[in-house]
C-alpha cells in the first residue's frame, strides 16, 4: 500500500524538487549578479553620479555620501538583499505550492456543491483528482438511491391507500345494504355477503403482498433450507390451483422427473411457484394449456412455466419484475402488481435467477437454481 502511494505521487515529487532546485539556483544567480555589480561594477560610480544630479551635490562631497551610507555598511547591506532575493523568492515558490491547495479546494467545492461537470487537477494529482470524481460519482449514487428509495415508499403508500380503497369500498357498501335493507331476499343476501367475502380475502392477500415485499427487501432475510420433493410440492400446488383453473377452463401440465430433490426454503419458494402460477392463470387465454417443465442438469435446477396469453412488448418485459408494475393499465382489480418482484427476491437469495421471455403469445418465466 505504501509503494503504491508512493508510486502515485512520484511526478508530483519530482515536480516539487525540480521547481525547488529552479527557485535556489535563480535566487542565487540574481544574488551572485547583485554581488559581482555592487563590488565589481559601476555600482559606485552610478550612486556617486546619481547624489550630485539630485542633490547638486560636488562630487568629492557626493563621494564622501556614498562612503558613509555604502561602504561603511557594505556586509549588512549585502546580507540585507540576500535574505530579501530568498524571501522574494520564497514567497513566489509557496504561491506556486500553495495554488494545488487552491485547486484541490476548487475541487472540493464542485464536490460539495454537487456542480454537474468533472473534478479537474493537475496531471501530477491525478491520484487525487481519480479519487475525487469517484468519491462525487459514489455520492451522485447514493442521492439517487435514496431518491428512489424514496419514491418506492411513496408509490408504496399510494399504491396501498389506493388499492384497499377500491375492495374496502365495495365491502362497506354491501354491509351498509345488509344493514338498512330488513327485507332483503335470502338469494341476494347470500350472493352481497358472498362479495363481501371475496373482497375481504383480496384485501388479506393485498396486505399479505405488501408484509412480504417489504419482508423479502431486507438484507438480513435468513433462508431455512431443508431438502423438499420439488415433485410433489408442484403436484400439491396444481391441486390448489384447481378450481381457479377450472373457472377458467385451463389445463395445467406437470413435466418432470419423479422425486427431484431439491434443497431451498420450502416455504419461500412455493411462495414463488404460486406466484408464477397465479400470473399465468391471469393472463392465459380460455381454454389454454399451462404447462411447468423442470429439468436437472450439472450443477443447476432449471424450472420453465409457460402460458398461451397475449404477447408481451419488450419494453414491458423488461419492467415485469419491478414493484407496483402491472401489465393492465387499470389498477381498479388484481394484485398489487408485488407477486414477480417477491418471486425475483425469493429466487435472487437463493442465489439462482428468473428471466421472462414472450413472443408468438407464449410468455414462459425461466427459473435458474443451484443444487446445493
Amino acid at each position: 500500500m505504501k509503494n503504491r502511494a508512493n508510486n502515485e505521487f512520484r511526478q508530483f515529487r519530482m515536480k516539487i524538487f525540480c521547481m525547488t532546485v529552479i527557485m535556489l539556483l535563480t535566487a542565487v544567480t540574481v544574488i551572485y549578479a547583485i554581488y559581482s555589480f555592487v563590488l565589481h561594477g559601476n555600482f559606485a560610480n552610478w550612486t556617486v553620479s546619481l547624489f550630485q544630479r539630485v542633490f547638486l551635490m560636488e562630487y568629492d562631497a557626493a563621494s564622501s555620501l556614498y562612503q558613509r551610507i555604502f561602504r561603511e555598511h557594505r556586509d549588512f547591506l549585502i546580507l540585507f538583499s540576500i535574505a530579501a532575493v530568498f524571501a522574494l523568492a520564497f514567497h513566489v515558490y509557496l504561491g506556486w505550492f500553495t495554488g494545488y491547495f487552491a485547486r484541490i479546494n476548487r475541487g472540493m467545492d464542485a464536490l460539495i456543491q454537487e456542480r454537474a461537470m468533472e473534478i479537474s487537477l493537475p496531471g501530477e494529482l491525478y491520484s487525487i483528482e481519480r479519487k475525487m470524481n469517484a468519491a462525487k460519482h459514489t455520492i451522485e449514487r447514493q442521492k439517487q438511491d435514496m431518491r428512489v428509495a424514496e419514491q418506492r415508499k411513496n408509490d408504496l403508500v399510494m399504491y396501498l391507500a389506493h388499492d384497499l380503497k377500491t375492495p374496502l369500498a365495495s365491502v362497506v357498501s354491501y354491509l351498509s345494504l345488509l344493514r338498512d335493507q330488513s327485507q332483503i331476499p335470502e338469494e341476494l343476501r347470500k350472493k352481497y355477503l358472498s362479495v363481501c367475502l371475496d373482497k375481504a380475502r383480496q384485501l388479506e392477500d393485498l396486505i399479505s403482498e405488501f408484509f412480504d415485499i417489504a419482508k423479502y427487501s431486507l438484507s438480513d432475510v435468513t433462508l431455512q433450507y431443508s431438502r423438499i420433493n420439488l415433485t410433489r410440492l408442484l403436484e400439491q400446488l396444481l391441486y390448489e390451483f384447481g378450481p381457479m383453473l377450472r373457472e377458467k377452463g385451463l389445463e395445467c401440465g406437470l413435466c418432470m422427473e419423479e422425486d427431484v430433490i431439491l434443497n431451498c426454503d420450502a416455504g419461500k419458494m412455493q411462495r414463488v411457484f404460486e406466484n408464477l402460477l397465479r400470473n399465468a392463470v391471469a393472463y392465459s387465454y380460455q381454454g389454454t394449456e399451462i404447462r411447468i417443465l423442470a429439468q436437472r442438469r450439472e450443477d443447476c435446477l432449471s424450472i420453465r412455466f409457460e402460458n398461451q396469453g397475449n404477447t408481451i412488448p419488450e419494453e414491458k418485459l423488461e419492467r415485469i419484475f419491478e414493484q407496483f408494475y402491472r401489465l393492465d393499465s387499470a389498477r381498479g382489480t388484481g394484485g398489487a402488481g408485488l407477486g414477480l418482484a417477491i418471486a425475483r427476491q425469493i429466487i435472487t437469495l437463493h442465489g439462482g435467477t428468473i428471466t421472462a421471455k414472450s413472443e408468438n403469445q407464449r410468455t414462459t418465466f425461466l427459473i435458474t437454481l443451484p443444487l446445493l
